[in-house]
Parts: C-alpha cells; structure tokens; sequence
C-alpha cells in the first residue's frame, strides 16, 4: 500500500514538473517571438558569460569572439548575459578598450543583467562545489532565458548545465567555448591515487572511504556533465590539452574544434626591452586563484636566493612582478595572503603585486621583464604565456598542460622556453637564463616570437567563424 502511495505521489509530481515546463516553454517562446518582432527580426546570439568583467584570459575570448561576430554579420543583435550588476554596459566596455585593446560598436551589444550570479559562486558551496556551481548555472540560465530567449546561445565561461535550458525552453541553436572540462580524467586520477590538491583536500586523500565517495561523486558528475555537452552542436576547445579530455570524456570528435584563443601578438611582436641593469624583472601576469599557484612563485623565489647565496649583489638585483585581475572578496582575501606569504619568506623587498592594471601599464611591465614565470598545472592554454613570448620575455612554465602539448619547445635547436615542474626545477631554470650568455638568450627569444603567429587574434577570428557557423544555417 506504502509502495503505491509512493508511486502515485512520483506520478502526481512528474505531472505538475512536465506541466509547469511545458507551460514556462510556450512563455519562452512567446517572449522570444515578440523581442524578434521588436527588433526588426534580427537573429539574437546570447553569450553567456556571467564575469565580463573580470580582464582575465576568458574574457578576451569573449570581446575578440563579440568583435568578430560584429565584424561578419550584419543582421544580427548581440546579447551578453552578465552578473556584473555594479558595471554600466559603457565601463564594461571601456574596459575591453583599456585592458585589451579591443574597441566595440556598443549600440550593436545589448546586456541582460543575471542578479543570481551569487548561485555560481564556488564560496556557496564549501562541499560538492561542482555539483553546487552546476546547479546554480541552471538557475542562472533560467533567469537569463526568462529575461532574453535567444535564437543563438554561446557559452563562453564553461556553464554546460544551461545548455539544455537554452535548447529546450528557447529552441535555440547551442553552441560553447569550453576552456577546461567540468572533469578531466587528471582530476578523477588525483583522486583515485589519492594526492592531495587545491581541488583534493588532505583529509579526503588520506582517507579511503572519502576517497570513495569523493571519486563516485566525480564519475556521476562527469555522466551528467556528458549529457548536457551533447546539447551543444559545436564545441569549441582552446588547446590539444582540453581536446583531449572533452573527447575522451564525451566521445564527440566530430563536433570538436580546436580553436586557439586570441593572443594580443602583433603589436607585443614589436615591443623593445628597456635594458635595465639595475634590475632584472621576472614577471607573473595571471587572475588571483587557487588554481595559478601564486605560492609556488614565492617558493620559488626563496629557492633562487639560495642559487644565488653567493652573490648577493645579483640576488639584489632580482625582482619579481606578480601581475593579476581580481573577481571578488576572495581573489583579494588570497592576494592578501600572497603579501603575508611573502613577508614570512622575507621576501617582500623582491616582490611586488599589481591589481587590475591597464593594459598600456602592463605593457609598460612587459618591456622591463626579461624572464616571465607561470605555475599552474596543467593550465589549459596560457594566454599569458603567449604574450610573455610575443614580447620577447624568455618563458618558464609548468610541464603540463597548454605549455606542454600546445605552446613552449625546450628541443635544443628549437627551444623557445623553459618547462618546470617543482620550486627547484624553476629556479634552476631561472639561474640558466641569468647566466647564459647573450647570444643564447636572445636565440630563445627570437624562437618564441616566430612561434606565437598560429595564436593570433586574426587566426581566432577565422577558426572561431568556422566553427559557429553551422548556428547561423
């Protein structure tokens, strides 16, 4: 008697879901033939990207994909859907300008602000943050449907769970910018061999049953994400890195292009280092998070003091740029943090932190650097690492990832940077570069500067047009 109960009340809230569904799609669908109409039947292509505003690597993709769109159609009106409430669409797109360069026609680009970004925060969720996060884009992707329907929607931040909001609710044509995968099988690895990391915690690697549940969790999440990926007609993929896994995981390579993201190469091309003997400048230019591994710098700036124990005169000249954006109260709380680290390393009179600069300050930054420095494993591109070498800054990066498949070659004859994988390995490197005679630098710089052209704006625009184009059919 319970069981049928049971059966019936399942049966009862199926109903009331499908109806309610049903009945918000014909709403959706009715608002989204009234705004067609009120805009001249123009094609609307959304881009969901709830941190516009960031000036991080993510956010160049978006502005160069927007510039690109409105440089090929002229029919078409250009939607972005953000959570930056606090920015009026004229800072948003100053900063476009002052950060990246890249001007905008702004009575081409219409924002729909989201007020329920708070629900893809990872702060929300101190447990089960990708279950948390993937949730909450859906109520995000719900509000931003309910605002604007879409004929085309393209996420640009790596939201799959709105996918099929969008395809299903709207009918629109879904397209995506994935810049890392929800799960990677290096994720799923970590956690099976228990090794504990930013996303791994101590308590959890040294435990077996957390491990257990922890790697289920991760399995059931990467069946759904797969699910919600298969509601994208195009998936666009921003090195082999990523390709890799998004194949291996959704076992779509039909529907994957590799679309390296826009690199900023042909004026940094032309850049001339400012000599400056009094110093020498090792830059880090990268967002404030866990994942960029800002400790592992200091680490490994403490390391090469000890290269340098006996010259302390070289030592003094050393100076490392920490260069970052900030999203909010916890990128600034782990800058904040970095400051103390450095402190406690007795560090502070070497390094120096910069937030949010301009772009023609961090150009400024680029000439006076002579070697550049990036942490993160496995990074899925390294925009960063691109320009660094665009502006003839020798590279160290972590041998994963992007620099690993995509960007940086150590090949003698054809080396165009350095690969590190601990605080030793790169300030061994940073020694070599220090004292290697000039000539050789200058042959790794000259090798780095040919080797970025395949990462540029123009090469973007075209592989990116390729790529959404069966949207537009």
């Amino acid at each position: 008697m319970v069981v049928i109960l049971l059966c019936w009340c399942f049966i009862l809230l199926l109903g009331i879901a499908s109806t309610f569904l049903f009945c918000l799609r014909q709403w959706i669908l009715s608002k989204k033939k009234k705004l067609q109409s009120q805009s001249d039947n123009k094609l609307s292509v959304g881009l969901f990207h709830p941190y516009c505003n960031a000036g991080g690597g993510g956010e160049r993709v978006l502005w160069c994909a927007v510039r690109a769109l409105q440089n090929k159609y002229d029919n078409i009106k250009i939607v972005i859907y953000t959570g930056d409430i606090d920015a009026t669409p004229t800072l948003i797109l100053h900063k476009a300008k002052s950060v990246f360069n890249i001007p905008l026609e702004a009575e081409q680009i219409t924002f729909v602000y989201l007020k329920q970004r708070q629900w893809v925060e990872a702060r929300k969720y101190p447990h089960f943050t990708l279950l948390g996060q993937s949730l909450g884009s859906i109520v995000l992707g719900l509000e931003a449907i309910c605002k604007f329907p879409p004929d085309i929607f393209i996420d640009t931040m790596g939201y799959a769970y709105t996918f099929p909001v969008f395809r299903y609710l709207a009918s629109s044509r879904v397209g995506c910018y994935v810049h890392y995968p929800l799960i990677s099988t290096d994720m799923l690895r970590k956690v099976q061999y228990r090794q504990s990391s930013f996303n791994n915690k101590a308590y959890v690697a040294r435990n077996p049953f957390l491990t257990w549940i922890k790697l289920t969790y991760y399995r059931l999440l990467s069946k759904t994400y797969k699910w919600v990926s298969c509601c994208s007609e195009t998936i666009m993929v921003n090195s082999t890195w990523t390709e890799n896994h998004i194949v291996d995981l959704l076992k779509v390579p039909l529907k994957t292009h590799r679309v390296y993201p826009p690199c900023a190469i042909e004026h940094l091309k032309k850049l001339e280092h400012i000599e400056n003997h009094d110093e020498i400048i090792i830059v880090s230019v990268g967002q404030f998070r866990p994942e960029k591994n800002h400790p592992l710098q200091l680490q490994v700036l403490y390391e090469l003091r000890t290269f340098l124990a006996k010259d302390e005169a070289l030592w003094n000249r050393i100076k490392l740029v920490i260069v970052g954006s900030c999203r909010h109260e916890e990128d600034y709380e782990r800058l904040h943090n970095m400051e103390d680290l450095a402190k406690h390393l007795s560090l502070e009179n070497s390094v120096e932190f910069k937030v949010n600069v301009s772009y023609d300050d961090l150009l400024n930054i680029y000439k006076r650097s002579t070697i550049g420095l990036h942490t993160m494993w496995n990074e899925h591109f390294g925009i960063g690492i691109v320009e660094c070498m665009a502006a003839g800054i020798i590279m160290i990066a972590h041998k994963s990832g992007g620099p690993l498949f995509d960007i940086i070659e150590t090949s003698e004859g054809s080396q165009n940077g350095f690969l590190a994988t601990d605080a030793v390995e790169y300030a061994a490197c940073i020694f070599n570069i220090i004292v290697n005679p000039a000539e050789t630098n200058r042959n790794i710089r000259n090798a780095a500067r040919s080797s970025v052209e395949r990462f540029s704006e123009k090469q973007f625009n075209n592989q990116f047009l390729r790529a959404i184009s069966p949207l537009f059919v």
